[in-house]
């Protein structure tokens, strides 16, 4: 592909995939929450109970900037902080029932909007589409 083609075109992917993710997100408004406070509570699902610290280091942001996101989910009812349990010194978030069930509903809202809307493509363009997040998942992987 011509270096002016291939530039055009993943200007046109780019603008395309950022238009799926924002119809994707609105399909959770009602649940969303900024995409900091998403992140920390699909790691604490994916990986348990952290310190304000270690999700600081995960999400790459400063401490003093995670500890108000966790008092923010805290005061939300989403995370709850425990004392940690070999270090008397420190407190462990977690993920509240509440904060779960948010994050299972806001998930299914949004798996729903895009299986009804890749059910509307013909077979050809389902099987385009998912060859093309199985290439996509490869990019990311590398």
């Amino acid at each position: 592909m011509p270096r002016k083609n291939l530039e055009a075109a993943v200007i046109d992917f780019t603008l395309a995939v950022g238009l799926l993710v924002r119809r994707v997100r609105a399909a959770a408004a009602s649940h969303e929450l900024s995409l900091t406070k998403s992140a920390v509570m699909a790691r604490l699902e994916k990986y348990g109970p952290a310190t304000t610290a270690e999700l600081a280091r995960a999400e790459s942001v400063k401490p003093q900037s995670m500890g108000a996101t966790v008092a923010a989910l805290d005061e939300m009812g989403m995370v709850e902080r425990k004392p940690h349990p070999t270090d008397g010194r420190q407190m462990n978030v977690e993920l509240t029932a509440r904060g779960a069930a948010v994050r299972k509903s806001a998930r299914d809202a949004k798996r729903t909007w895009l299986a009804q809307a890749i059910s509307q493509l013909d077979e050809e363009d389902r099987e385009t589409l998912f060859r093309a997040g199985e290439i996509m998942k490869r990019l990311v992987e590398k």
